[in-house]
């Protein structure tokens, strides 16, 4: 799919860049493409010895190197490779999307005014638009034990939330009778994770038509370590936009 000749705006539930701090202490390069290109070397193995012996140095409660975005978004440290193993689903993804010709706004040059960029990936997070309407209720879990009413409930208000536009984003989710049903019923939550990465990536898409930079990624980000989109306070000019419908 990445190597079709299509375009489109999509957002990624994985990590786009590794922490500045850990970065420099492996004296890896400084530059995102080369740093990724290095990354894309490594095996599984070698990526879990070299951050775990970056750990060991390192105090109790700070064994992890985070990017600045971890802050504002909640997210997990994007070197860590268990609980979640995002640093492996780094290493899987970003390599595949750069070879796929995929542009990364931020942390590329940005491409000709004269060319508009085919493909264009941005980094989302799920999690975020999700704690934003529920706090910290759980609406999903792998673990069938675990799948309970309230859970489904909690599944049900989101998309609630999300049909009426009542979220920061201020974007309405337009769903078939269907296809709420198929997002409801969803216990391991998948589903609506990846549409609550459509939303996220559809608020960037209205800020580029708007005539934001980056896709509405803040200008003062870090070209190494990348941004989860909508981390960020929503710029104002998301108020113009008020009642657009995401299907």
């Amino acid at each position: 799919m990445l190597q079709r000749d299509i375009a489109w705006v999509g957002g990624f539930d994985l990590p786009f860049g590794l922490p500045r701090e850990l970065v420099a202490a492996l004296n890896w390069p400084l530059d995102w493409e080369p740093c990724i290109r290095h990354y894309a070397t490594l095996d599984r193995a070698q990526i879990r010895d070299q951050f775990a012996g970056f750990c060991l140095s390192r105090p109790a409660g700070g064994k992890f190197a985070h990017r600045v975005t971890d802050g504002p978004a909640g997210s997990s440290p994007s070197m860590k490779w268990v609980n979640p193993p995002v640093a492996f689903m780094l290493h899987a993804g970003v390599p595949r999307m750069l070879n796929a010709g995929v542009y990364f706004p931020g942390l590329q040059p940005d491409p000709s005014p004269n060319l508009s960029p085919a493909k264009v990936a941005l980094e989302a997070y799920p999690g975020l638009l999700a704690r934003e309407v529920l706090g910290h209720r759980s609406y999903k879990s792998d673990d069938r034990h675990n799948q309970t009413p309230e859970r489904l409930i909690a599944r049900k208000d989101l998309l609630t939330t999300l049909q009426a536009g009542r979220t920061r984003l201020q974007l309405r989710l337009k769903l078939s009778h269907a296809q709420h049903d198929t997002l409801a019923d969803d216990a391991s939550g998948d589903s609506l994770d990846a549409v609550l990465c459509l939303m996220q990536a559809a608020w960037a898409w209205s800020q580029h038509c708007a005539g934001a930079s980056k896709f509405g990624l803040p200008l003062s980000m870090d070209p190494l370590e990348g941004w989860i989109i909508t981390a960020n306070e929503v710029p104002v000019t998301s108020q113009a936009l008020r009642g657009n419908t995401v299907s």
